[in-house]
């Protein structure tokens, strides 16, 4: 019952819809069994004028209806017949469609929250999860899980009510009628709870197995839709194929094997009722010819146990498909119990706008404790105003190391310090708003010129929007585009080239026109006419600002007021390019290196 009780606690949040829904199905379980009853009266009065004989004792009421009935005229009977059993089989339709159409709105509600919960959860999480989880793994999670939870909350919940009331109801008639017999019934229930409780289990395990399998596909898709390039100048095309391959098959596998358990189910549940009813109609068929029953409760009984195989049939496979759904649910819960590293604290202050420095003391950091420390120990401050340049060789910790300072991630130990305030306790909005990042991967949407530059400031004015794309030399190429800044730039601003990225990225940051300013390899993409005027763009946006930059070109940054050295995350020389050529042998070497002295 817990694992219900798991899908039903999902759907708590659509209570106003969900418990009309349930009491339409009750009502509609209701009329289905009074169409069942129906049959009584046709055989015993209207077509065979005998009286209805019942070998239970009814309440008075019940008892009181049938004696009325029995005295009505068959030809009467036969006229009105007609007219209840269309009103039953109306009403029953009436309020069928209603309970549907609820649980279709309850079901897409909760499909709706739940793939709103997991998109907001993992846009909470810290940088260093995603560095740890597969992108195709958290798209199966958003789409395919909650496809199959879904799938449970529209035929899994709404059958289980449905055929669950219409099974009770047609029990409790069958008691009404001959309590002797309707007890076997339990027996016949009891058979089968043991190999469906079996299928169940196993059909977990093989749905949990499937749903990993189809991140798995969701991630291979991801990465080679993403490396296609590579792909195509690598040749590997057949071997990416040969893989997707390889994982559709397991996932096919694992799906044949759940369908082959379920659909085992109706069978199972169709030969096991046969045989009971089989049994009744020898036992129940001696009490006619002894007239302990009339005719027509004998065909009612064993037509109310018929139509119980498939009440019964349909709960199997409602719990062969909750099962199931289980394994999606348990995985929506652990995402959502997953908290981020990086949290804001409950008592977060607002940071006042940048006035002094950023000062990084006894910083150590580690991505994971297995792969070692990063950054050891750093001291630095950064002044306001200040042009202060990070170099050294690829693996160093550079990028590490400025993304402390938005609090990206959080230090092993040490803290790092904004305006004398530990940045743990601010809010990211007051932190990261006042830091703007243009940095070696650009990354743009699969929207338009405009909606990119305007990200994250999308109050900005159309004047403002082209004053810093002539800023960043972009307007030009802008401009030149088919629709010009609505002009929609393909996924990941696959129809630019790499330095046109670069500039709207640029221009981004000039939009946003914040007081401290991290360039990580800014220019990298650019073609040496373009980084000349983007250079001039970067020192007029510069002005006045707090600068970081991240450069692998030691031409870009002989003008910083400092130059940062690091070598396997450890600061090894620091101070204006003069002072390093004569005092750190690591700046020596890569001067030495690009400028082939």
């Amino acid at each position: 019952m817990n694992d219900y009780l798991k899908v039903i606690r999902l759907i708590s949040r659509q209570s106003r819809l969900f418990f009309p829904a349930v009491g339409l199905m009750l009502m509609a379980s209701l009329f289905e069994v009074i169409q069942l009853g129906l049959i009584i009266p046709m055989v015993d009065i209207i077509f065979t004028h005998k009286t209805i004989v019942i070998p239970n004792q009814l309440p008075a009421f019940l008892a009181d209806l049938i004696n009325r009935v029995n005295g009505v005229d068959p030809r009467v009977l036969f006229w009105i017949f007609p007219v209840f059993l269309f009103g039953a089989m109306l009403i029953k339709n009436m309020v069928t469609f209603g309970h549907e159409y609820l649980m279709q709105a309850v079901t897409q509600r909760t499909a709706r929250d739940i793939r709103n919960d997991l998109f907001a959860k993992v846009q909470s999480f810290s940088l260093d999860y995603f560095s740890r989880k597969r992108t195709g793994e958290l798209i199966s999670r958003i789409t395919h899980d909650v496809n199959v939870i879904e799938n449970a909350v529209i035929v899994g919940i709404a059958d289980f009510f449905k055929q669950l009331f219409t099974a009770i109801l047609l029990i409790a008639a069958a008691f009404a009628v001959f309590s002797s017999a309707a007890a076997t019934i339990f027996v016949f229930i009891l058979i089968l709870a043991y190999p469906l409780k079996l299928i169940g289990k196993k059909l977990r395990g093989l749905a949990r197995g499937a749903q990993e399998r189809m991140a798995d596909i969701n991630a291979s898709l991801v990465e080679s839709i993403s490396g296609i390039r590579l792909i195509k100048a690598c040749l590997t095309e057949p071997y990416e194929i040969q893989r997707f391959k390889s994982l559709n098959s397991d996932y096919y596998r694992l799906k044949i094997k759940a369908f082959k358990r379920v659909i085992l189910i109706s069978p199972l549940i169709e030969i096991f009722g046969l045989l009971f009813v089989i049994g009744l109609y020898f036992w129940l068929g001696q009490r006619v010819f002894d007239g302990a029953i009339s005719f027509g409760v004998f065909i009612f009984f064993v037509i109310t146990i018929i139509s119980l195989v498939k009440p019964v049939k349909k709960l199997g496979q409602v719990h062969a498909l909750v099962h199931q759904a289980n394994a999606a649910i348990d995985r929506f819960h652990e995402l959502l119990r997953t908290q981020p590293t990086v949290r804001e604290k409950e008592s977060k202050i607002e940071l006042p706008k940048f006035r002094h420095q950023v000062e990084l003391k006894n910083v150590s950091f580690h991505y994971q404790e297995e792969s070692g420390v990063v950054l050891k120990d750093i001291n630095l401050t950064i002044s306001k105003g200040e042009f202060l340049a990070i170099v050294g060789p690829t693996g160093a910790g550079k990028t590490t190391l400025v993304n402390l300072i938005p609090r990206f991630y959080d230090p092993i130990q040490g803290a790092v310090l904004f305006d004398g305030t530990d940045v743990k306790d601010a809010s990211f909005a007051s932190l990261r708003s006042q830091v703007g990042i243009v940095s070696q991967d650009t990354f743009l949407f699969n929207t338009s010129v405009k909606d990119n530059l305007i990200y994250g400031y999308f109050d900005a004015k159309d004047e403002e929007i082209k004053a810093a794309a002539r800023r960043a030399f972009a307007h030009d190429f802008i401009s030149r585009m088919p629709q010009g800044y609505d002009t929609v730039i393909g996924d990941r601003g696959a129809r630019l080239s790499g330095g046109e990225k670069q500039r709207l990225s640029i221009a981004r940051a000039i939009l946003r026109n914040p007081p401290i300013l991290i360039l990580d390899e800014a220019t990298s993409q650019l073609d040496a006419e373009s980084e000349r005027f983007i250079q001039e763009a970067l020192n007029d946006l510069m002005a006045g600002k707090t600068v970081i930059a991240i450069a692998h070109r030691l031409s870009t940054v002989r003008k910083a007021d400092r130059i940062v050295v690091v070598e396997a995350g450890a600061i090894i020389g620091i101070g204006p390019h003069e002072q390093l050529m004569q005092t750190c042998p690591l700046y020596q070497k890569l001067h030495a290196l690009q400028f082939h002295l």
